[in-house]
């Protein structure tokens, strides 16, 4: 039987996903459902394949298996790179130590600030707030780091995370009267921060929105790495 994702569960698993601790990750996806994490970790579990680390082999298939039956945006590239063990061969994409994370508070964070930017040999993400003072051309090299600008989306997609979350909570949870008040909420200027307030009245579905939202963010983070050329790879496996 497995264990509901805790707070303190999936910070250990991103500390076990920032080293490359595969025999903690496992540990952890053995008595986890790895359902709600499989963006967050799936980088670090393609190493452990590759480090031929024991059971890894067969958790990644299971979370293959999820990654295709799920189909959000990043999922199929996240199940192709586990496909080939972190060997590097997904799509011709180069590897890049990225925090997904902090790649995607880049793309759809304050759209006040445009975005950022990424160093193509660190995988560093600067936002434009630190550049504000000091302008770049990303034709320009700045010391030996390469960058590559970052846009910034804005709330779009995570307008339309909040809606399907709104779904579930509906069609799966049955929780109707929860639902029915999301989507009014959801309506209007301040639509996030009211939605958030709604769902604080039930902590269960808000950390539960909040490992579905950051699935999202993730996937979405890798999809558009990958349109530049490159995926996302712990320290070290690149």
């Amino acid at each position: 039987m497995t264990e509901a994702w805790t707070d303190h569960a999936l910070k250990t698993l991103r500390a076990a996903c920032r080293t490359a601790d595969g025999p903690s990750l496992l540990a952890l996806l053995r008595t986890h459902h790895p359902a709600g994490v499989l963006q967050q970790c799936g980088d670090a579990l393609a190493a452990a394949v590759f480090r031929g680390v024991p059971g890894a082999r067969e958790t990644s298939m299971v979370c293959t298996s999820a990654l295709r039956k799920r189909r959000w945006p990043g999922d199929e590239l996240l199940a192709e790179q586990l496909d080939t063990a972190g060997s590097g061969a997904v799509r011709g994409l180069r590897p890049l130590p990225v925090d997904l994370e902090e790649l995607s508070g880049l793309l759809e964070g304050d759209a006040a600030w445009g975005g950022g930017r990424m160093g193509l040999d660190t995988g560093e993400c600067r936002p434009a707030l630190a550049d504000a003072e000091e302008p770049w051309d990303e034709d320009e090299p700045d010391g030996t780091e390469r960058w590559l600008h970052v846009p910034c989306a804005g709330s779009r997609d995570a307008y339309r995370d909040m809606e399907d979350f709104i779904t579930t909570v509906d069609d799966h949870d049955h929780d109707h009267d929860l639902a029915r008040s999301l989507g009014i909420a959801l309506q209007g200027p301040g639509a996030f921060r009211r939605c958030k307030d709604m769902l604080a009245t039930s902590p269960a579905q808000l950390w539960r929105y909040r490992l579905f939202a950051a699935e999202r963010q993730y996937g979405r983070a890798r999809a558009w790495l990958a349109d530049q050329g490159y995926r996302s790879a712990p320290p070290g496996d690149h």
